[in-house]
């Protein structure tokens, strides 16, 4: 991966910074990172399970509401505010997502342990939402006039079985109004992710008579099929390049240690940077599991009925990439080398992939300080050298939606 120094920096965006109006911007930022923390606090102990975004939405509504701009909530469930520019015919969209991967009852409630925050989903993404709000903030004290209209958005359906419901709505709402879209994911800066990994999660259901693990020993269990196929499968080897991975993600069935389960299920992501390559992926893993299917049927000592399997497509995400010559990647490049912010391009699965997709220029960027132990409830965050991001993002933003077109 190409990686960009901090070096030569470019005069057009040492001018932007020294603009009155941006300068404003940026000296806000200086003086409030403790503010934005407190604000990603408090999102961050706001659930926001799958599908259940609603808490957040409306506690980010506010704080944009407060940040001076108009917040609504669409139909979709995604907050949407505008800072509305000189032309409403040219659109910079910066979302972050509202959702997290822990489920209803998960303790959000934040530690602290010496500089880290540490809490379930306080990296991924309540940085990338607290960057937001930040960068809102800058911009109405800053007094930027710009010729693009800026929206603001916290997106539903990121994670999990989402499918990207959110940034799909606000797609099709801008249309061919958009000019560039950043996804504000997590706190990193050393990224700039310009190529969205493709992904498909499926759900295999096997069904069978079930019965008492004594009188009905030998009958065909569904969650030994899908070991046996989750065992075939394990042994496929996905490709370095194109990357590709593949995960078992949750397995369910059975009511009790002693009962041979009438029904199983898994739930199985599979990722590459190639369409091609996960066609691939996904005929072998079809087979993998149709096979152990066989071999748990065949292996029957009592019974009169064999397993029965189903597929359910849980989402796809399309893969995309941005060309290495677009003036929205040259102007994150000149950003950070007039930040002296050095960093380089990657893959990723982000709200990205679906403008990426659709040809509409789109990066994800992270919004400052740095994190770990994501989708884990060990998940931290440090909050040191935050103002980085969010100048990033501020910078990036101004100019993009400072470009005459």
């Amino acid at each position: 991966m190409a990686t960009f120094p901090a070096s030569a920096t470019d005069p057009s965006i040492a001018r932007l910074a020294h603009d009155s109006g941006c300068a404003r911007g940026l000296a806000w930022i200086d003086r409030n990172g403790a503010w934005v923390t407190e604000q990603q606090v408090r999102l961050t102990e706001t659930p926001a399970p799958e599908y259940r975004e609603e808490r957040r939405g409306e506690l980010l509504q506010s704080m944009l509401a407060e940040a001076g701009l108009k917040a609504r909530i669409d139909d979709t469930g995604n907050v949407v505010a505008e800072r509305v520019g000189m032309r409403t015919d040219r659109v910079i969209l910066l979302a972050a997502h509202l959702d997290t991967v822990f489920p209803s009852g998960t303790d959000v409630r934040v530690r602290r342990d010496g500089k880290r925050l540490l809490g379930p989903g306080i990296s991924d993404n309540a940085a990338g939402l607290g960057a937001l709000v930040g960068v809102a903030r800058a911009f109405e004290e800053s007094s930027v006039r710009t010729d693009a209209t800026i929206v603001f958005a916290g997106d539903v359906g990121e994670e999990g079985e989402g499918n990207l419901r959110g940034i799909r709505a606000l797609v099709e709402a801008y249309g061919s109004r958009l000019v560039a879209v950043i996804a504000i994911d997590g706190p990193s800066t050393t990224h700039i992710t310009t190529q969205g990994v493709a992904s498909r999660r499926f759900e295999f259901t096997v069904t069978g008579q079930g019965g008492h693990s004594w009188s009905d020993f030998g009958v065909p269990n569904p969650i030994t099929a899908l070991a046996r196929g989750i065992v075939q499968f394990s042994s496929f080897r996905a490709t370095e390049t194109p990357r590709s991975t593949f995960n078992f993600g949750m397995v369910e069935g059975g009511n009790s240690v002693n009962s041979i389960p009438a029904e199983a299920s898994v739930k199985v992501d599979l990722r590459s940077e190639s369409d091609t390559e996960l066609t691939r992926m996904e005929s072998a893993l079809r087979d993998a599991m149709q096979t152990g299917m066989a071999a748990e049927n065949s292996a029957r000592r009592s019974g009169d009925s064999s397993l029965q399997m189903k597929v359910r497509s849980l989402g796809s995400r399309p893969a995309g990439k941005l060309p290495d010559n677009s003036p929205l990647l040259q102007t994150i490049r000149e950003v950070d080398r007039y930040l002296q912010n050095s960093s380089r391009v990657e893959s990723s699965s982000t709200d990205a992939n679906l403008p990426l997709s659709m040809k509409i220029p789109a990066v994800s960027l992270g919004g400052g300080g740095k994190g770990g132990g994501a989708h884990t409830l060990a998940e931290w965050y440090d909050p040191s050298g935050r103002e980085l991001g969010l100048k990033r993002l501020f910078l990036t933003t101004t100019a993009l939606a400072s470009l005459q077109q």
